[in-house]
């Protein structure tokens, strides 16, 4: 089983949404400043908010990602993070934390085996 297979990106937005902060990576700033045509500089300052040491990207008012309008404006070089979604760590800890991000992303698939599940985040992970 592919990771395909399991979650398909609905581009609902429900994931841009939230405070628990999207870190980004120097890639990551890099490629999206070249993006929107900003210096990598100016992106953290003017697109970033800092938690600790480590850029996250900021959020509007309505709560979402700064770059969400009704889909990612950012979509083609959206942060590591976002392209790992729902592929994250805490599912191999615990597969039941699949099944608990399935109940507010209509991509995920919950109708597979837990070992298929956790295969699919392996394989992911190791990207």
């Amino acid at each position: 089983m592919e990771p395909s297979d399991i979650f398909t990106c609905k581009q609902c937005g429900d994931c841009c949404m939230g405070y628990g902060g999207t870190f980004v990576t120097a890639e990551d700033i890099r490629a999206i400043a070249a993006y929107i045509k900003t210096a990598p500089r100016d992106f953290v300052s003017d697109y970033c908010r800092m938690s600790g040491d480590r850029p996250v990207l900021a959020q509007g008012e309505n709560g979402y990602c700064i770059f969400w309008n009704e889909v990612c404006t950012v979509h083609p070089v959206k942060p590591r993070m976002c392209r790992l979604w729902p592929f994250i760590e805490s599912v191999l800890t615990d597969v039941t934390n699949w099944h608990i991000m399935a109940e507010s992303c209509p991509g995920i698939r919950t109708d597979v085996p837990d070992d298929a599940v956790r295969e699919c985040v392996k394989k992911e992970l190791a990207h």
